[in-house]
């Protein structure tokens, strides 16, 4: 009996114990704790969203590429709106009355779904538009104007590698939790990689209504307001006024323009052209149907995203292989009689002094040369078979990061592609095929795709003899650490002694004396020393396309070119005196007098023409 009572006393007090916890928790939550009265599901208190200013981004000498600027959007809360003069109201913002009915039509339909919500009603109203509606909001419950920032561009360059900001959608906040409608976000270039820095957070004040659901005061005078926090400042890498340049060069034409920081793989300049103006990124949305529709397709970036083959350029790769393979030497001579004949097969080449050694071979761009190079690098006794040689060809060439994606972070960059054994396979059978087959991957052809991006890292690849960093486009500063990656030496399979000897060839074709064949003359600037190779890579749906890549100075180099100027033939007439004016305004500052009939002819030409487009009807 007496244990009994012990257990009911027990469990009296284990009772009483918990109803005062219970009691003291409800204290706190109704009483003291001010948190739960305003959580955001409460209908009481309206939330106002205040939106933080993006950060800027600024190029490698903290010029500003892109700024910000005060606009103002006009929100609703519909379950607020009371009736009014919406004549009045569509006179203020030049709108239709018909407008306002749709808007207010679809509230109703999916009033469940808006609730007590505040929505974007109109965007980036002009001032005057703004100032009237202020005079005049007592006479137009429920709406509000929000001022928030909306991007500048004092530099007019860079649009494709900025890129723009958009309000987000229903994909982009399922992708995105953190977001909700009304918010904007990067969603191409610059823009995009580094959202999370350049977004900041945002903020919000607490009104308290009344049982008309009218505002009546600041809750709590501001107590529980959270300030928004500013976005972080990004310094990219790119060189603002050589981005300038470079867009002009290629202006009415299309195509690309790639300058690399060797040292560094830091992205001087990223040109794709035709681009988008700058003057319309703030306001994309109002033009992106013309901008989708253009033939030439301004949003592509064909900088990162067009592989195409890089034509004669490509012969150093071969070479640097023969070397590493033991199939070739600096002083190894071919004939070429104007191309290469071997059974049925034939491959054309211009005229120049026959037979020529490695160093000629590629001063001249002697097509001949790397037919045998290639024949002798596949058909190697020390392989098995084609397909095994075939393999480690590809293997070789990947390791100069043509094949992959080289891990910017620029957006949508694109692999390109390399074939492989299995490729031919599949196409000829497992023995259908042999080195004669594949002959014009000598010469940058056949099924080989890189992109600019990846012949400007080919040039700085060259230029630091057998390595490269990994292109990037965003500079390491106070705000952003940037990945370990970027830091690391991306070394090639060749040893880093041949590339001497390519690099004696490519400052012989800028540099050799006038009717000694060199393929890039035009391209030499006194002083600068700059060592090239011209490429025509064959198109079969028009002209051929023009390709120049280079660095300067040959020691020490300070800048490494990849220009792509599609349909522009040989690669000596359009790509090479585009990337030498590059270079030259980059290490020099202006252009010398000598050179300027070349920058002129430049600037003034278009070749839009003998571009074949498909024109939306």
């Amino acid at each position: 009996m007496i244990q009994d009572n012990k257990k009911k006393n027990t469990l009296i007090i284990g009772l009483i114990v918990i109803f005062a916890i219970i009691l003291i928790r409800l204290f706190n939550i109704q009483i003291i704790d001010k948190e739960y009265k305003i959580n955001a599901g409460n209908n009481a208190l309206k939330y106002v969203t205040r939106y933080p200013a993006r950060g800027l981004i600024l190029d490698r000498n903290n010029e500003v590429l892109v700024g910000n600027k005060i606009i103002y959007d006009i929100t609703v809360t519909p379950v607020e709106v009371l009736p009014f003069d919406t004549v009045a109201f569509c006179k203020i913002f030049d709108i239709d009355t018909s407008f306002v009915k749709e808007k207010f039509r679809e509230y109703k339909k999916y009033r469940s779904r808006v609730g007590y919500q505040t929505l974007t009603f109109l965007k980036h109203i002009s001032n005057e538009q703004y100032n009237q509606f202020i005079e005049k909001s007592a006479d137009f419950v429920g709406f509000s104007g929000v001022p928030r920032t909306a991007r500048s561009y004092p530099f007019n360059a860079g649009a494709n590698l900025i890129g723009y900001v958009s309000e987000v959608d229903g994909d982009y906040i399922k992708k995105n939790p953190g977001y909700r409608g009304g918010d904007y976000a990067g969603k191409t270039g610059i823009e995009e990689t580094c959202e999370e820095y350049l977004r900041g957070e945002k903020g919000h004040s607490i009104f308290l209504r009344d049982s008309r659901n009218r505002i009546v005061s600041h809750y709590e005078n501001g107590e529980y307001d959270v300030s928004p926090v500013e976005g972080k400042n990004i310094v990219s890498t790119i060189d603002g006024r050589l981005q300038q340049y470079g867009e002009a060069l290629m202006k009415n034409k299309v195509g690309s323009l790639v300058a690399i920081e060797p040292s560094t793989g830091e992205i001087l300049t990223l040109v794709s052209s035709p681009g988008i103006d700058v003057s319309i990124l703030a306001e994309i949305s109002k033009h992106y149907n013309e901008i989708a529709s253009d033939p030439y397709k301004p949003m592509y970036n064909r900088a990162v995203m067009s592989p195409q083959p890089p034509g004669s350029v490509f012969k150093i790769v071969n070479g640097l292989i023969g070397l590493q393979e033991g199939v070739l030497t600096p002083s190894t001579h071919y004939s070429c009689s104007q191309g290469y004949k071997a059974g049925n097969v034939k491959l054309g080449c211009h005229v120049h002094k026959s037979p020529v050694d490695f160093y000629e071979s590629i001063m001249m761009s002697c097509n001949a040369y790397y037919c045998y190079v290639l024949r002798n690098i596949l058909d190697n006794p020390k392989y098995e078979n084609i397909g095994e040689a075939m393999d480690k060809w590809n293997e070789y060439v990947k390791s100069f990061g043509f094949g992959t994606k080289l891990g910017s972070d620029f957006p949508s960059e694109q692999s390109g592609f390399i074939p492989n054994s299995n490729y031919y396979n599949k196409i000829y059978g497992k023995k259908g095929w042999r080195s004669l087959t594949v002959i014009s991957l000598s010469i940058g052809q056949g099924e080989i795709g890189s992109t600019p991006l990846h012949l400007a890292n080919f040039a700085a690849t060259m230029a630091n003899r057998g390595y490269y960093y990994t292109p990037h486009i965003v500079k390491e500063s106070e705000n952003v650490e940037i990945d370990p990656k970027y830091k690391i030496k991306n070394y090639t399979m060749v040893d880093t002694t041949y590339f001497e000897e390519a690099v004696i060839g490519m400052y012989r074709a800028v540099n050799s004396p006038p009717g000694t064949g060199g393929t890039a003359t035009i391209a030499a600037v006194e002083g600068l020393d700059i060592c090239g190779k011209t490429g025509t890579a064959q198109n079969p749906h028009g002209d051929d396309h023009s390709v120049f890549i280079c660095f300067a100075p040959k020691d020490n180099p300070k800048i490494a070119v990849a220009a792509y100027v599609e349909n522009g033939g040989f690669g000596a007439t359009w790509a090479a005196p585009i990337a030498s004016l590059l270079v030259e305004q980059y290490l020099n500052g202006e252009i010398s007098p000598e050179r300027k009939y070349i920058e002129d002819r430049i600037l003034s030409s278009s070749l839009m023409h003998k571009v074949k487009v498909k024109k939306r009807r």
